[in-house]
């Protein structure tokens, strides 16, 4: 049993050592970026590539990020229900107020309740950026510039300054000719490794004509959406009325 435990504890701190490596050696500094016109002209290049006027148009969204957070968005209404395990959130996003259940039954319990919403929060600004993030390019407080990787790529650089649940966060776009993105690295504070580079693939181009990922890969994770669908009306979904008139 002893050498059991000896042999568990070596081989965790081999795989911690190998993970230390590898993030010292992959981690990038951020580029210093030129802002200006040209980095503005790309940025609208790039949304007009997924066709961002027809998603600010496109009244409701569902999806399912990496199997395991389901979500009904109405956009139009800033309303979302997210759900996870056996909890559902409905979330007014302007103000990030809302309702929670727990196996079917209301959350009356103030700060339960205030710890479901803020995680329904947080999931909904980390998976609907998974999903569009291209659109956010021109969000309030954003900065935009070009900039040349180590490797020589050119690419967008866009800075939130402030809103979501990270400020402070720079990602590089790399885009096809049509200005459609094919990668981009991140330099986020949640991640410790910096320049690591996820790619954006598998676009589908929904019915309201929006185009959106379902897919991203990067050297150590991948992340799906499923259960894509959109609509102008709740009979596109196959309801009569919409799940948050009583909320």
């Amino acid at each position: 049993m002893k050498k059991v435990l000896k042999y568990g504890i070596f081989t965790l701190l081999v795989l911690v050592a190998g993970a230390m490596i590898w993030g010292w050696a992959s981690n990038e500094s951020k580029p210093v970026g030129t802002p200006g016109p040209e980095a503005d002209a790309l940025a609208r290049k790039m949304m007009n590539a997924v066709h961002a006027e027809a998603w600010d148009t496109t009244r409701i969204v569902q999806w399912t990020f990496k199997g395991v957070h389901d979500y009904l968005w109405d956009k139009q209404n800033n309303l979302v229900k997210v759900h996870w395990d056996d909890q559902d959130v409905y979330l007014y996003t302007k103000t990030v107020t809302g309702k929670a259940f727990k196996n079917g039954a209301e959350v009356r319990d103030s700060l339960q309740k205030a710890e479901l919403i803020q995680k329904a929060w947080a999931y909904f600004c980390n998976d609907s950026w998974w999903l569009n993030a291209p659109v956010k390019a021109f969000d309030p407080g954003t900065e935009r510039s070009l900039v040349t990787l180590d490797d020589g790529r050119k690419g967008l650089m866009v800075t939130y300054t402030s809103g979501g649940v990270t400020p402070g966060d720079s990602y590089v776009w790399i885009l096809d000719e049509s200005g459609l993105p094919t990668s981009y690295k991140m330099w986020v504070s949640i991640i410790p490794v910096g320049g690591m580079e996820f790619t954006w693939e598998k676009w589908e181009t929904l019915p309201t004509g929006a185009k959106v990922v379902t897919f991203h890969k990067s050297k150590v994770l991948e992340l799906d959406i499923s259960n894509l669908k959109a609509g102008q009306s709740w009979s596109d979904f196959g309801l009569e009325k919409s799940p948050f008139s009583e909320f």
